[in-house]
């Protein structure tokens, strides 16, 4: 049988399992937080959750959308993601993957 694809729930090495996919600020709050099935790959979820970050501010205004700087792992390296944050004018740390 198998599972719907919004379900979060897939085969991997170890059997059935889900990835989360997190987004937080600095002070560690998280922000939007995604699930997908445990065999899918970590990096074709960065743009959508960068898409999700959503921060109120204080007192009146609209939210911000844009973070000044992301940090990730090797699994967020690709020329994809770094070239979208170059286009929204978002620094990053992210160690290239080798």
């Amino acid at each position: 049988m198998t599972e719907p694809d919004d379900h979060g729930l897939g085969r991997s090495r170890g059997g059935f399992s889900t990835k989360v996919h997190l987004a937080c600020e600095q002070g560690q709050k998280p922000l939007p937080l995604l699930v997908t099935a445990g065999q899918r790959g970590d990096s074709p979820q960065f743009e959508p959750a960068l898409e999700a970050i959503r921060v109120p501010r204080a007192g009146n205004g609209r939210r911000r959308v844009r973070p000044l700087r992301v940090r990730g792992d090797k699994a967020y390296s690709s020329r994809a993601n770094r070239a979208c944050l170059r286009r929204r004018g978002i620094r990053c740390t992210i160690p290239e993957a080798g």
